[in-house]
């Protein structure tokens, strides 16, 4: 059975988290390129408009459905602990925290702002470069957190099953 949890397991990861992680990491550089790209007859500095916020609004789309879809990650992480008898391990601890941590920033800070740029792109106007490359820093923390508790899950430092 614990081999069965920890496939799915990692299955979910790979499957849920994996596109939140890129579409996330996609999306300032999609609002900041709708900003570039002028439609013809349009004066210089005015916003592209609404039918050129697709690719942002799917964007936003991915990271919406698959951080939802995302939660089975730690509820089958939790059951395959348990089954392996390594709830009470440091590296699992520190990897749930991080979890946590990486879930809350993506809820609080990453989605929110990913719906403020798109409404402002919807409503053609213009979005600052700074508020792009805030997003961009939550974004690379949110994918730094997952880095390493996938490093975590791998190496498992104290761990008897361990590399």
């Amino acid at each position: 059975m614990t081999k069965i949890l920890l496939s799915l397991h990692v299955l979910a990861a790979i499957v849920a988290v994996g596109p939140v992680t890129v579409a996330a990491s996609m999306f300032p550089a999609a609002v900041r390129k709708v900003q570039v790209a002028v439609p013809a007859g349009a004066g210089a500095g005015e916003p592209a408009g609404p039918g050129d916020v697709g690719t942002v609004r799917l964007l936003h789309r991915i990271c919406r459905v698959y951080a939802a879809l995302g939660i089975a990650v730690p509820v089958l992480g939790l059951a395959t602990a348990a089954a392996m008898g390594v709830l009470g391990d440091a590296w699992l601890i520190t990897s749930i925290t991080l979890t946590a941590v990486a879930a809350g920033l993506l809820v609080a800070f990453v989605l929110p702002r990913q719906e403020e740029l798109l409404e402002e792109l919807a409503g053609r106007r213009p979005v600052e470069r700074a508020r792009t490359a805030r997003l961009a820093m939550f974004t690379g923390v949110f994918n730094l957190l997952w880095a390493t508790v996938t490093v975590l899950m791998v190496v498992r430092p104290g761990s008897t099953t361990g590399a």
